[in-house]
């Protein structure tokens, strides 16, 4: 394990006990937590994107701001879904991005996952071309997007306005090594080995839209080799990422254990469910005493094979518990993943 990082789904609303009950205060308390975990030796902020609900949903000035007060912390998306975007503003956004931060934007994207409006991407003006499904729009607007950040010509000049110059112009900004900073979220085996295909790194969560009867990091492992497998017989240059996405929650204090001593049974299992009418495996929570969870967590076999482990947060509980959340796993789990914090 190299890499530890927190991932926030950005909740925010008046219910009982939030401390996150407005929109302003959902982005502020990103940015402050972004700060906290650099200070703890954390390697990662990133942000769920989710349109139409009480979370966070226009990643690129969130993840500025965080450029702007951090030096060393990746900033990154887990993930944007493609169907929603307009693929050239996106790549100048996200070069603007990773250019405030220094190259630190990690990106992940993906098809998407069910929204909370109907055909809401048909809202923001995007709808499948004729005989296209969702997911091969997002596939189009992705290629489309990686195109434009890897600085290939996607406008033709018009030499009145360009200087003379002719042919396709690129978009601008530019910014170096963001196009190798793509991750692709990917729910199932078949969509690791496209992603590998692709060029793009792997980002994994705690659900698979699929089910062989396997414990889920049995499944999720199995999802990471055959992703390596493919990016190896596509002969790409570089190394890949791969992370996987957990739920660890320590209890420690008096405070941990009136949120989630309730759960530590009920969610200590697997979970098996339908999303878009496919049967689904959903990983198990980590909720315990730190020294168990360094255990369970040293025997989960996608965690062992990821280089990244990002960490569902329970953002709604305030910057302070979560950077009290943080530190407990920086310097009680993960060292036991062979992990250690980065100050540099």
């Amino acid at each position: 394990m190299e890499r530890i990082g927190f991932l926030s789904f950005g909740h925010w609303g008046p219910g009982q006990g939030s401390r996150t009950r407005t929109a302003g205060e959902a982005l502020l308390q990103g940015i402050e937590l972004a700060v906290a975990a650099e200070e703890l030796g954390v390697d990662g902020a990133f942000f769920r994107v989710h349109h139409f609900a009480r979370q966070q949903a226009s990643p690129f000035p969130l993840l500025s701001a965080i450029a702007a007060r951090t030096s060393r912390i990746e900033i990154g998306t887990g993930v944007i879904d493609m169907r929603y975007e307009n693929a050239l503003y996106m790549a100048e956004e996200a070069a603007a991005a990773d250019l405030i931060s220094g190259g630190r934007l990690q990106l992940g994207i993906s098809r998407g996952s069910p929204e909370p409006a109907r055909q809401g991407a048909s809202a923001f003006g995007y709808a499948p071309d004729p005989g296209e499904t969702d997911a091969d729009m997002a596939r189009r607007h992705t290629a489309l997007f990686r195109k434009a950040v890897s600085g290939a010509g996607v406008a033709e000049a018009d030499p009145r306005y360009a200087g003379g110059a002719t042919g396709l112009l690129p978009v601008q900004p530019q910014s170096p090594g963001l196009a190798e900073r793509i991750w692709w979220g990917a729910g199932s085996r078949k969509t690791a080995v496209w992603a590998a295909e692709q060029g793009m790194n792997l980002m994994s969560s705690t659900l698979l839209t699929e089910d062989t009867g396997v414990p889920f990091h049995e499944l999720q492992a199995e999802q990471i080799r055959l992703f390596r497998d493919a990016w190896a017989a596509a002969g790409h240059r570089r190394e890949p990422r791969i992370s996987v996405s957990r739920s660890v929650l320590p209890i420690v204090d008096a405070e941990d254990s009136r949120y989630f001593a309730g759960s530590a049974l009920r969610d200590s299992r697997d979970q098996v469910g339908i999303i878009d009418g496919l049967t689904a495996r959903f990983g198990k929570s980590y909720v315990g005493e730190p020294d168990r969870l360094a255990e369970e967590l040293a025997a989960d076999s996608a965690v062992q094979a990821a280089d990244t482990l990002l960490l569902t947060v329970p953002n709604q509980l305030g910057v302070e518990f979560n950077a009290k959340l943080l530190g407990t796993v920086a310097r009680h789990i993960a060292p036991a993943l062979g992990w250690g914090p980065s100050r540099s």
